[in-house]
């Protein structure tokens, strides 16, 4: 249970909340901008921040721009998700040498987690829904030792829908701070409020002015008219029955002569789980390892079995990573694997729109035919 009232804090009271946490054990890990892209890497204060600079995101586009309002958190979904923190992309699950087996040590350091959209605070619910149960020892560990302060979302971008998903613009719970950034004419000020004891204790040692009704007000609605901004929308209601009843919908077919099966959207996707196993073994026999590593359901050799795959086609793998995110997911979780960062459509190669696949598929529904079509069977 909380106690402390959500607080106003400027640009010096995050750098102190950045000073605490690290006080306090953590390795602090935010967005930052390298290259040409908003990344999550170490950061000491808010001069590591992406300062003033605003993304424009389309289908296949992504780009920065230097805004001139000196905004913090003024950009939409950086490149990457946190699931690499917490779902590393290579992990030894088991080694030995002559003498027997040697336990991985799966230890995870004290990480704070600095301005976590709402939509990957919604992703890192749904790993845990995969990871936990039944229990990862590598994601628990990692995932237990996590101090996370998320920010509400006040600046969509193109391909955002997380509206649409119900995991934003505001931040779920979960998070120990939420943070929301609010424009006053030229003044910039941030809301903070605890979320956790661990949260609400941080809180305490911050000196900020209490929030009154007029500050948290400007706050909520700022949240509130990000859900006007999507780029994006994409109707959840019968999905799975749309997608189930439509396995040999042409789209399909149509899509794949687009879809390079470059892995893109499963690699960026702040959900997607998929792995394999790799062993090796040192040169002279002394040493092996079993190695987990991140793959993806657009690979040939992630669906094979002896004596081949059993999705060969392109158009059979973007059906199965589409039905199952939004579809067969339910099944398993109980809920839709998808929480419209956008990513995916982002970071195609060629701009393929998860939300324009599904309106297509449901604007030719083949249960509406009154005839049934000569449809192209999805070759496996």
């Amino acid at each position: 249970m909380t106690t402390s009232g959500p607080l106003v804090l400027e640009r010096g009271g995050l750098d102190h909340l950045i000073v605490l946490l690290r006080e306090d054990g953590y390795e602090v890990l935010g967005p930052r901008v390298e290259s040409t892209a908003i990344v999550h890497g170490p950061i000491k204060s808010t001069e590591d921040l992406p300062v003033g600079i605003e993304d424009r995101q389309g289908p296949g586009r992504y780009r920065l721009e230097q805004g001139t309002d000196g905004a913090l958190l003024g950009y939409a979904a950086p490149q990457a998700s946190w699931k690499a923190v917490v779902h590393p992309p290579e992990a030894i699950v088991w080694a030995g040498d002559r003498t027997g087996a040697a336990a991985p040590q799966h230890a995870s350091p004290k990480q704070a987690l600095f301005a976590v959209r709402p939509c990957d605070m919604r992703a890192l619910e749904i790993l845990d829904l995969v990871f936990l149960h039944p229990d990862d020892e590598i994601y628990r560990e990692r995932r237990k030792s996590l101090f996370i302060v998320a920010v509400n979302c006040t600046s969509p971008g193109g391909t955002c829908f997380c509206a649409s998903m119900g995991s934003g613009p505001g931040a779920p719970a979960g998070f120990d701070i939420a943070l929301t950034e609010v424009f006053e004419g030229e003044v910039i000020w941030y809301l903070a409020e605890a979320g956790s004891n661990a949260g609400d204790e941080v809180l305490g040692r911050l000196d900020g002015e209490v929030a009154g009704p007029s500050r948290l007000s400007s706050a909520r609605s700022s949240v509130e008219q990000a859900t006007e901004l999507m780029g994006r929308q994409l109707e959840t209601p019968g999905i799975k029955e749309l997608l189930y009843a439509n396995a040999t919908n042409p789209r399909w077919e149509e899509t794949a002569r687009r879809c390079l099966t470059c892995s893109n959207c499963t690699m960026v996707c702040p959900t997607c789980f998929c792995a394999t196993v790799e062993d090796r073994q040192s040169l002279d026999g002394s040493y092996a390892e079993r190695v987990r590593r991140w793959d993806s359901c657009f690979t040939l050799e992630f669906s094979y079995v002896h004596g081949g795959s059993t999705r060969t086609s392109s158009a059979a793998r973007y059906r199965q990573w589409l039905t199952h995110k939004l579809g067969s997911w339910q099944d398993q979780f109980g809920l839709i694997g998808c929480v419209g960062c956008g990513r995916c459509i982002t970071w195609c190669p060629v701009g393929i729109d998860i939300t324009e696949e599904v309106a297509a598929i449901s604007a030719a529904d083949l249960r509406n035919a009154e005839v049934p079509l000569p449809v192209p069977e999805v070759t496996p």
